[in-house]
């Protein structure tokens, strides 16, 4: 019989039926226990991972950021086909960007969204044809758009009235006409965390439609530059279908309007799209999404008697996020009990806030594993939290892990392939974690971890001949 439910655990998490096991949707599909109870990922025991790259590591396994790739690009192509146009999938680089995924994505079919000059020379260094690439940022310093604009990236999204003259001059002086897209909000505002919904219009991003239409007229007056479209992006991890169905249709009233001046050949609708991060999250399926927007999309020209422009979309989180698990180990365990008697298990890691922030930023919610063992120890409420000199430094706020579970234990975190590494730091001067992709029983390094000597590189108070102490 399983233990009553802890009076401090949230309603949506409920004791598990055996607390070894891996949810579905939650973990890569290669992710699965050996016999001797190991977890193992892309065809490689964690063991194994954690003795050739140490922890914490951020494991990302190819083969589902390939397959993910595939379904998305896949699935909007057969949902346009149907109405007699094309789509064209971005991978979103922000949500984690290296030459290796850049190479991966694009090979499965999909262009790659970039908002830095970082993010536009990992890419162009990947080998990522500039044509493919979008470029994204509310504040694009003019260095940025310059180095865009002679790279021949294929859009650059134009986010302010400010940007248009930047674009146009850096185009004029290189002699290009570079087409850009405009962003505009819709006042849809996704049913997410405040920080996450991008679409409202209290925002740095984007543009009111009625300073989109001025917009859009003085990028016409301008002969460096060509309107390709509209832009829209409602927020991040959502669930479900309507919120883009609406914002969808209210771009549209805009998109009709502009077509006075002149066709617009593109429509982007943005990503966002959901994952599960816990059993209970239950993500829209990729082919319904596809089909569904589509068919709202549609609709809507044809109520509207114009044509169906080619769609874009900029999957980030949904490509690369359940690909990655992050592997700790255990260092200490503390139980802590209430004076309502109610307690819960701390288990400490060797990793923590600079390497996922996501709990600290947004109040996000992980599952966690033992990942070097099974365990037939009642399921106890557990918190995973870090190592840093804070009190928010917490990875899994709420779980039930085995009341076993001890130092040494190696312990696995799902679905951290999405805004983990991208948001890292080395808060308490702690070096970031390498980044390892598995496939095929096998692993390589793709980003590499730091080490202290890397951190005191950076410190000019330390002479360049003392080595670290």
């Amino acid at each position: 019989m399983l233990p009553p439910a802890d009076p401090l655990a949230p309603e949506w998490l409920v004791v598990p039926d055996d607390a070894n096991a891996l949810a579905a949707g939650v973990w890569p599909a290669s992710a699965n226990r050996a016999a001797d109870g190991e977890i193992v990922l892309g065809g490689m025991p964690v063991s194994e991972i954690v003795r050739e790259h140490g922890t914490p590591v951020l494991v990302l396994d190819e083969d589902e950021v390939r397959s993910r790739a595939r379904e998305f690009h896949d699935a909007f192509a057969a949902a346009t086909a149907q109405h007699g146009t094309t789509a064209r999938v971005y991978y979103a680089g922000k949500a984690f960007l290296s030459t290796a995924v850049a190479r991966w994505v694009t090979e499965e079919g999909l262009g790659v969204d970039v908002c830095t000059r970082g993010e536009l020379e990992v890419a162009l260094a990947a080998g990522v044809d500039a044509a493919r690439i979008g470029f994204h940022g509310n504040n694009k310093l003019p260095s940025e758009i310059e180095r865009a604009v002679a790279a021949g990236v294929g859009a650059i999204i134009v986010d302010s009235a400010i940007e248009i003259e930047r674009i146009a001059a850096a185009a004029s002086r290189l002699d290009i006409v570079q087409r850009v897209l405009v962003r505009v909000n819709s006042g849809v505002h996704a049913e997410t965390h405040d920080f996450l919904a991008t679409a409202h219009e209290d925002q740095k991003f984007g543009m009111p439609f009625a300073d989109a239409e001025t917009a859009v007229a003085r990028i016409r007056e301008l002969p460096s530059l060509e309107f390709a479209g509209l832009h829209c992006h409602i927020g991040s991890q959502i669930f479900g279908v309507a919120g883009f169905r609406e914002s969808a249709a209210r771009v549209l009233e805009l998109h009709q309007t502009l077509r006075a001046g002149g066709e617009i050949p593109i429509l982007n609708l943005g990503g966002g799209f959901g994952i599960a991060y816990t059993s209970v999250d239950d993500p829209t399926p990729i082919t319904r999404l596809a089909s569904e927007i589509v068919d709202a999309v549609a609709s809507g020209c044809a109520e509207r008697g114009i044509p169906l422009p080619m769609l874009a979309f900029e999957p980030g989180r949904a490509i690369v996020g359940t690909a990655g698990v992050t592997l700790y180990e255990v260092g200490t365990t503390k139980p802590v009990s209430l004076d309502s008697g109610a307690s819960r298990l701390y288990v400490s890691v060797d990793g923590g806030m600079s390497d996922n922030a996501r709990p600290a930023l947004y109040g996000a919610q992980f599952s966690a594993r033992i990942a070097s063992r099974t365990s037939v120890a009642e399921p106890t409420l557990s918190r995973v939290v870090g190592r840093h000199c804070e009190s928010g430094d917490i990875v899994v706020d709420h779980e039930y892990l085995p009341d076993d579970v001890a130092p040494g234990d190696l312990l696995a975190v799902p679905a951290t392939g999405a805004y983990c590494a991208s948001l890292a730091s080395n808060y308490n001067h702690v070096p970031r974690p390498a980044v390892v992709a598995v496939s095929g029983g096998s692993s390589r390094v793709i980003v590499r971890g730091e080490t202290i000597d890397d951190l005191l590189a950076r410190d000019a108070g330390i002479s360049t001949n003392e080595g670290a102490r």
